[in-house]
Order: C-alpha cells, then structure tokens, then sequence
C-alpha cells in the first residue's frame, strides 16, 4: 500500500536535511509503530507523506496505491484515501465538527464515485462512530477542537478517521496527552476500525500505546534515518534501554532493517 523510498526531505527554502534516505513498506492490514527520539523526524516523515507544503522532497519518491504522489496536492492524497492525525490537532474557531465532517466526508465520497449524504442521513450514519470513542452527541455542534481538552483533542481526531473510514492512517502521537482510561478509549477505536483493507502507522515516544495497539512491526528511527526494524520486542527494548543504545548502534552500522 505504500512504500517510502529512499526519502531526502528539507524545510521549504533551506538546506538542512531533515529526513536522511527513509526506506519503509507498509503492506494493507499492517499496524507499524516508528518511535525515536526528539528531532529524529519521525512527524516530519508523516507530513511529508500527507503532503504538506512546508517541506520539499529533494530525492526519492512516495509510493501510495502503486503510484507517486509527490505530484499530488493535500487534498488529492485525502480523497485517495490518506489521512494524518496532527501532533497538535488545530482549532477551527466558527466551523462545526459536524459541518466540517460532513463536507469532507461528501467530497471523498464525490472523488470516489460514492453517494453523498444529505444532513440527516449523516446524522444518522456517524452516530456508531461517536460511541467508538465514546463522545457525546453535542460534541457535534462544537467548534472542531475549540476549547477542547487535549485528550479530547486526540479522541476527536481518531472521530474523524472512523467517519472518513480512510485506507491509510497516518497517526502522529496520539497518545500525546491522554490519561490512561482515554488511551484506552482512543486505542480501542482505533483497533475496532483497522481491517484487512486498510495500514496504519502510529508514531510514538512510548511503548505504553503499544500495549493497546499491538503492531505488527516497529521502526526506530534517529538522524532523519530508521535505523532498525523489527517486531513488538524492540519496543520493549527500548523501554528498558532507551534510545543511547542504538545512537551508537546506528553510529557504527548505519541504516539496519
């Protein structure tokens, strides 16, 4: 489903690589975690594969359904089935959660030949959604993530996603400033929405999410590079080592999958 082929990436304007040759594949039904330090660009691999215009891609390519979409816009990767759940999920002031749900989910639908929902029909089609992560219907008439809780932030976000139901998931530290009963909440979505069809990839610091969301495969990376690959147990090694080991590692070996 996609594959990051040796990706070079830096800041619109400036010439400071951020990301160093990332190399990655992710098959449809997979789950893949990519934790690394501050600063090692785990976020900025995320962007870049959604598309945004802050950064440029000075060499390699993206791979999305068998095709480049380095050509494509923000949007067109939306409607082809991408989607990113910020770090730092922006506030809408003055557009309504279900406005702004309901809009986006009829303009995927139009790209891809679907039929489009009136407001009730809407209504009635995102109600299982909210009980997937457990919010209330008022969330609804809410200016999307204004004056909301950073927990409550991160459970709109992973809202989102099962209303737009998209192919891959591109979840940036959505574990980021939730307490323990809403991590739970938050991944229990997330794992009741994943199939066969569809891949994630979850970026993390920590390895507590991955208690709750077991990947099938898990990435370090450090240096703008992902340095080793390899299944749940390297989570635990770092939780117990930290990222110093493979600094070095990484250091005398280079790039290792």
């Amino acid at each position: 489903m996609l594959e990051i082929k040796d990706l070079h990436v830096v800041v619109e304007g400036e010439n400071e690589e951020i990301l160093k040759g990332v190399n990655l594949k992710v098959n449809k039904g997979e789950i893949h975690a990519i934790m690394g330090p501050n600063g090692s660009g785990k976020s900025t691999l995320a962007k870049v594969a959604a598309g945004h215009p802050e950064y440029e891609v000075t060499k390699g390519d993206i791979i999305y359904e068998g095709e480049s979409v380095l050509e494509m816009d923000p949007d067109e990767r939306a409607h082809a089935g991408i989607f990113l759940a910020f770090q730092y999920p922006v506030e809408v002031p003055g557009v309504t959660n279900s406005t702004l749900l309901r809009e986006s989910y009829n303009t995927i639908a139009a790209s891809r030949g679907r039929e489009e929902l009136d407001p009730l029909e809407f209504q009635d089609y995102i109600q299982d959604k909210l009980e997937l992560v457990q919010m209330k219907p008022e969330f609804l008439e809410r200016a999307v993530n204004t004056g909301f809780s950073g927990g409550e932030k991160k459970r709109n976000e992973i809202f989102q996603m099962a209303v737009l139901q998209p192919q891959l998931s591109l979840l940036d530290e959505t574990d980021s400033g939730l307490d323990i009963d809403a991590l739970k909440i938050v991944a229990d979505g997330i794992n009741k929405m994943h199939g066969e069809d569809d891949a994630i990839v979850l970026i993390t610091h920590y390895q507590r999410l991955l208690n709750y969301i077991v990947p099938d495969y898990v990435h370090v990376m450090i240096g703008g590079k992902i340095v080793k690959s390899g299944g749940k147990d390297l989570a635990l090694q770092l939780e117990e080592k930290g990222y110093d080991w493979l600094e070095s590692y990484a250091t005398v070996n280079g790039e290792a999958n």
